[in-house]
């Protein structure tokens, strides 16, 4: 059973799922140096997709569109060649708490001049299935909850086990872009006209909050204001609540929220005013979680998966985590709708199968293309332990190996690496990808060794909690030691198949570090490099590995300024 799951508004990408067993995800932000958040606009991608992997969509068994905003269903405006198409899809949320797979039936995916039927899923329930199903708790058939906590949504808890899924309950009325709606008001992206989303801040003033520090007077404006216009029996806060199914109106109430915030804390510090904010949410995060599962009592220890966009914020995956409410905590490395496709996939087969676990790599995006060096570079075979040498030496490399990772962070397939025992690198890194000098460089590190360095430096393969550099080290390792003392930690496993697993091996006999720097590799505000002819380009660093080979920079090549190869959008 061929299944193809597809994700057409923003984070488009197209997965295929064939007997259980991922075959690939492709995030239209990785293909051709395309920008962030790309959406499929154009039916072609799939098509293309398939080609890739030497099929075509009359090979495909159910074609899965992902559901979109809409209370009751959404509509798609695409292209197929130069056919316009208007497709309809499931709305956002699941209409029935007890049947998260009621789907609509839909007709008409043009694709390679055929009309296919298809199916579409509830955003949120593609979620739900994606988050359970890539977990360890699926494979050993356990019950989990399930946290989907989304920019237009309030966090929402799920239920999995034998008899399948169910909504529980909404924890509390703050939807998920609430937090980057902050950064329009306070701080450095603070904005004349504050208004609308904005995807790519989140992540941004996560990094900021180090510069600050908790006020608790602060946190206490907060939830004063949080419950007059969110929580509270007010007027305000009941028609916000009512009006949850609409975005626009929904957003606009967080805007008259933090305008309220303003007038109360115009004159403190922006970055006291955001740590202070983040810890507000944070404990209302934990609070609500305890109080919910006192309101859900199921029988042995629980387990936790969360989804949604929310799922990439490290601090609060960790404070849920080390609040001793569940027994282990799942985060995918796609939480965000770079892993919808993959969901929609996911709800057909437990559809078909029930919540069978899938079979999947994190390595499971494209592959390195081909493509024309630009003159000025050398190339010559370079084998790993000449590379750890290269690096061992304080020269960044543009690592390229195998498969594209799934998910937006950078885990060694597309990574830039670096030794992390200069400050000076973490300058270095942030300036030549157009990054804020608050910014963090993740350290990579090897699984065995993570505990010895930071704390707690549990397995944490895909950068999605927070540790703590330990004391010790953090004078050793200064490019990937945060402003507060934490890091955004990946582990790998020495006995790893991938060659970023032997390179940190390598690099930890010439130095006895285990770690090493690794930051995205791809233009400012694009996906990954597709290949090395796309980093060569880019010119950021003079040396470029891929697949066996060193590209090097030449005397006197004058290095390509980063929105000359691209143009930026």
């Amino acid at each position: 059973m061929r299944i193809c799951g597809i994700k057409l508004t923003h984070d488009g990408a197209i997965a295929l799922v064939e007997h259980g067993r991922l075959v690939f995800c492709v995030e239209q932000e990785k293909r051709d140096n395309n920008p962030r958040y790309q959406t499929i606009d154009k039916l072609d991608a799939v098509v293309s997709a398939l080609a890739q992997h030497g099929l075509h969509p009359r090979d495909i068994d159910q074609f899965v569109i992902d559901g979109w905003d809409g209370e009751n269903e959404s509509q798609f405006q695409v292209l197929s060649g130069v056919t316009s198409l208007t497709l309809k899809g499931a709305p956002y949320v699941e209409r029935n708490a007890e049947d998260l797979l009621e789907c609509f039936a839909g007709s008409g995916l043009l694709l390679d001049d055929r009309a296919f039927s298809y199916k579409s899923y509830p955003h949120v329930t593609g979620h739900v299935i994606s988050a359970y199903c890539t977990s360890p708790f699926a494979k050993t058939g356990q019950p989990a909850f399930c946290l989907v906590w989304d920019g237009c949504i309030f966090p929402r808890l799920y239920h999995v086990d034998g008899r399948g899924a169910r909504f529980l309950e909404s924890l509390f009325p703050v939807i998920g872009q609430t937090y980057a709606a902050a950064g329009h008001y306070f701080g450095p992206y603070k904005k004349a006209n504050p208004g609308g989303w904005d995807l790519g801040i989140a992540g941004k003033l996560m990094a900021y909050i180090a510069l600050g520090s908790v006020d608790e007077d602060i946190v206490a404006v907060f939830k004063e204001v949080y419950e007059v216009h969110f929580a509270a029996d007010t007027e305000l806060a009941s028609r916000y609540r009512a009006n949850i199914t609409d975005a626009e109106s929904s957003l606009a109430a967080v805007h008259d929220f933090f305008e309220a915030s303003v007038v109360r804390l115009g004159s403190k510090a922006p970055e006291d005013v955001l740590a202070s904010f983040h810890l507000f949410l944070e404990r209302l995060l934990v609070r609500e979680m305890t109080n919910a599962l006192a309101r859900h009592s199921f029988p042995g220890p629980q387990r936790l998966c969360i989804a949604g966009g929310c799922g990439l914020n490290i601090k609060w995956n960790s404070a849920l985590r080390e609040a001793g409410l569940f027994e282990a905590v799942w985060v995918p490395p796609f939480p965000n709708d770079s892993g919808s496709a993959i969901g929609a996939a996911c709800c057909a087969m437990v559809e078909q199968q029930g919540f069978v676990p899938l079979e999947w790599s994190v390595y499971s995006g494209p592959a390195l293309q081909t493509g024309h060096v630009p003159a000025g570079w050398k190339a010559v075979l370079c084998s790993i332990q000449e590379l750890a040498a290269i690096l061992a030496s304080n020269k960044p490399v543009v690592f390229l190996s195998g498969r594209a990772e799934l998910g937006p962070r950078a885990l060694g397939g597309r990574s830039i690496l670096a030794a992390a025992t200069s400050p000076e690198m973490k300058d270095f890194l942030n300036d030549v990808k157009f990054r804020e000098h608050f910014r963090p460089v993740a350290p990579i590190c090897l699984e065995d060794r993570a505990p010895d360095i930071f704390s707690p430096g549990t397995p944490d393969p895909y950068m999605l909690f927070d540790h703590q550099t330990r004391l010790e080290w953090q004078d050793k390792i200064p490019a990937v030691v945060h402003l507060d003392g934490s890091a955004r930690l990946q582990t790998i496993s020495r006995h790893s198949q991938h060659e970023v697993a032997e390179l940190l091996v390598e690099y930890e006999k010439l130095t006895g570090i285990p770690l090493l720097c690794n930051t995205s590799a791809n233009y400012h505000g694009r996906g990954f490099f597709p290949d090395a002819a796309a980093a060569c380009a880019w010119g950021g660093v003079e040396h470029i590995w891929c697949e066996g080979q060193l590209f090097t920079k030449t005397c006197g090549t004058e290095e390509v300024p980063a929105y000359d190869a691209v143009t930026a959008i």
